[in-house]
């Protein structure tokens, strides 16, 4: 087993539009504004930017994120991803009763040296430390979605 290497799902029931939904998550450079753990996003060009995250524990991550997939009528955004974690990523919006169902995986490993030295020991808790920000992540968006 690798273990610097990492596959995440997070589902987010939202009480909004998929097409609202999806037009706020295709603009990262807006996600600190409503995920705190979004620190920065730097656009690079008009497919590719810096992004940098902190969850609870107390180290960043930057990584590059380049667009390769944007299709509205699928309700699919997809990057891949480079720097202290490198693999990919993939929000996928569909309708959900009268609201939305969006869909997070990640497949990814870990780049970053302390993370990597620490892989066996704490992968539990670099879990964790995901599911939180996923979960903070979640309730930034319904808040921002109420005030669009």
């Amino acid at each position: 087993m690798d273990w610097n290497h990492y596959r995440f799902r997070s589902l987010w029931t939202l009480p909004a539009p998929p097409a609202t939904v999806y037009d706020v998550l295709e603009r990262p450079e807006d996600y600190p504004r409503w995920w705190p753990q979004v620190r920065q996003v730097t656009r690079v060009d008009d497919t590719t930017g810096v992004i940098r995250i902190r969850s609870v524990l107390p180290y960043d991550m930057t990584f590059t994120a380049r667009e390769v997939r944007r299709d509205p009528e699928a309700g699919v955004l997809e990057t891949a991803l480079s720097g202290d974690i490198e693999g990919w990523a993939r929000w996928t919006v569909a309708p959900h009763g009268t609201g939305t169902l969006a869909r997070y995986d990640q497949v990814v490993s870990v780049h970053k040296p302390l993370l990597r030295r620490l892989a066996v020991p704490g992968r539990p808790v670099f879990r964790a430390n995901h599911a939180l920000m996923m979960h903070s992540g979640r309730r930034g968006l319904l808040r921002h979605l109420e005030a669009v």
